[in-house]
């Protein structure tokens, strides 16, 4: 993914990081073609950045759900992406085994079109919501199946719990989720420390954040959109079968067990105790063959087949086809 379309959200951590102190693709490798003959390309040569650009076998809305496979996919990508960044290769993965994919690009600012997922969560899940209404209305079916990534994990949630969702979704398949925040590596708690011993300042640290991404200082651990997104103690939300994938290698969900589910209808997975090799972190989560296969698992487990485990590269992915 192009840093330099990512000045939106650059410029906010910049700020966050100004305030506290003051007061490459491999074309190729990866490659797979399955029964839906679409390329699958486990590494990031499989990201398109152009704008509302849907990822391979995405958003064909005369799709009609097979039996097999009786409800749709919604893909929700993570801060800072769009679509066909973020689900290059398990869209057409997906599409490949026989499901009816749908994607959208949420959270851009207004004059903005490469940058997803930086308006406050409130505001994006109002645009999810009308999303999966669309779906259902066109493939007719009665629920449909989410798969998220980073803010496509927290996001979702909200639709979940105060917007009706519950009643529309059956599984939820979360990549590198942070259900309980992050710290940031300890950015969020000196945060909340320097604002607490320098109340003057909390108001316009939070300003100049949020006029970049006003989604940022949600993810916090602690912060007032968590505290009430879980003032019930839910996390699992009932009636909703939950996948949580996580990667220890994790360098912007910290600590990562913040994914962690204890419910009765969540299954937690570690990716690295399946495949040691595979040093995939926040992003590579999106390219992985492992990963790829856990989803295919959590939404089919009547069907469910081991998962390969090969060399996957940090930022990269799969380093051999």
């Amino acid at each position: 993914m192009r840093p330099t379309r990512h000045n939106r959200l650059i410029a906010a951590m910049a700020v966050l990081a100004a305030a506290l102190v003051t007061t490459v693709a491999v074309p190729g490798a990866g490659a797979a073609t399955g029964s839906g003959g679409y390329r699958v390309v486990y590494n990031i040569a499989s990201a398109n950045a152009a704008p509302n650009s849907s990822p391979p076998g995405a958003n064909d809305f005369s799709c009609k759900p097979s039996t097999a496979h009786p409800e749709p996919i919604v893909l929700v990508h993570g801060l800072a992406a769009t679509m066909g960044e973020n689900w290059g290769t398990m869209s057409p993965l997906l599409a490949n085994n026989g499901y009816c994919v749908f994607a959208l690009t949420y959270g851009l600012d207004p004059g903005e079109q490469y940058v997803g997922g930086v308006m406050p969560m409130e505001q994006s899940s109002t645009e999810l919501a009308a999303f999966v209404d669309k779906v259902l209305a066109a493939t007719g079916a009665a629920k449909i199946d989410l798969v998220g990534h980073s803010e496509g994990t927290v996001m979702p949630q909200y639709y979940l719990k105060f917007l009706g969702g519950a009643a529309k979704v059956d599984k939820y398949v979360a990549m590198t989720p942070l259900y309980q925040g992050t710290t940031l590596e300890g950015i969020g708690s000196l945060l909340t420390t320097v604002e607490a011993a320098f109340p003057q300042v909390a108001g316009p640290i939070s300003q100049a954040v949020n006029q970049f991404c006003g989604s940022c200082q949600e993810f916090l651990k602690g912060s007032p959109f968590l505290t009430h997104l879980y003032a019930d103690g839910v996390y699992a939300v009932a009636g909703v079968t939950y996948t949580t994938i996580m990667t220890k290698y994790d360098e912007l969900v910290t600590p990562y067990t913040s994914g962690r589910l204890n419910a009765p209808n969540a299954t937690n997975i570690v990716v690295q105790n399946q495949c040691p090799i595979d040093y995939s972190e926040h992003l590579s989560v999106a390219f992985d063959p492992t990963v790829g296969q856990d989803i295919l698992n959590a939404l089919d487990p009547a069907h469910a087949r081991p998962v390969p485990c090969q060399l996957v590269l940090p930022a990269i992915g799969a380093a051999l086809s």
